[in-house]
């Protein structure tokens, strides 16, 4: 499990490493920061335990989740929320909670003081990132990179034009690490294109 920073600000933990092959599992990620326990993409793995047991090697119960973000609302990011009962959900365009829809729109949402949502289209129009401060440096979770190697062409993608500047303008925060939705967090200059 990687960890990036500390208590001093945002602390980041993958969960689960995403993969396409065989099979498809998406990237789960833990961030903490002041009083929230915030879960990025609880999507597809290969069991539940997969979510639960590195919760549980660091001290974390479901319950205690404050928060979830979904990326967006493919399957493979999405079909593990109802393991996070009590957490405020957010997307692109609401946050949810129980029967509560409230709506608004994502760009620059701060769920905590360094953890901050960003309106990210081009995989799918209603894709989100969330920026996150650590001690690291700044940490990019977002879906415009599958994993380090791309695909430079993303063939689910709607506008291949927008992503390309989405991708530029998350390069351009000059983020220490990104963390992509089916692979290893990697450095930016390891992508093999931009």
């Amino acid at each position: 499990m990687a960890h990036y920073g500390n208590n001093e600000k945002c602390s980041v933990d993958v969960l689960s490493v995403g993969y396409l092959t065989p099979g498809v599992a998406g990237t789960v990620v833990l961030a903490r920061v002041s009083e929230r326990i915030v879960i990025l993409d609880p999507g597809m793995v290969p069991t539940r335990q997969s979510i639960l047991s590195p919760l549980a090697a660091l001290g974390i119960d479901p319950e205690s989740v404050t928060d979830v973000v979904i990326s967006h609302h493919h399957p493979d990011h999405t079909i593990n929320i109802a393991l996070f009962q009590n957490a405020l959900i957010h997307d692109f365009q609401a946050t949810y909670i129980n029967d509560t829809w409230t709506a608004r729109k994502a760009e620059g949402v701060q769920l905590a003081e360094g953890l901050t949502l960003l309106e990210t289209p081009g995989h799918t129009p209603q894709d989100i990132s969330v920026a996150m401060e650590t001690t690291e440096g700044l940490i990019i979770y977002t879906h415009l990179w599958w994993s380090k190697k791309g695909p430079e062409f993303d063939k689910y993608s709607v506008d291949q034009d927008q992503l390309t500047q989405q991708r530029q303008r998350v390069l351009d925060l000059d983020p220490a690490w990104i963390i992509p939705g089916h692979g290893e967090p990697f450095k930016p200059e390891e992508l093999s294109y931009k």
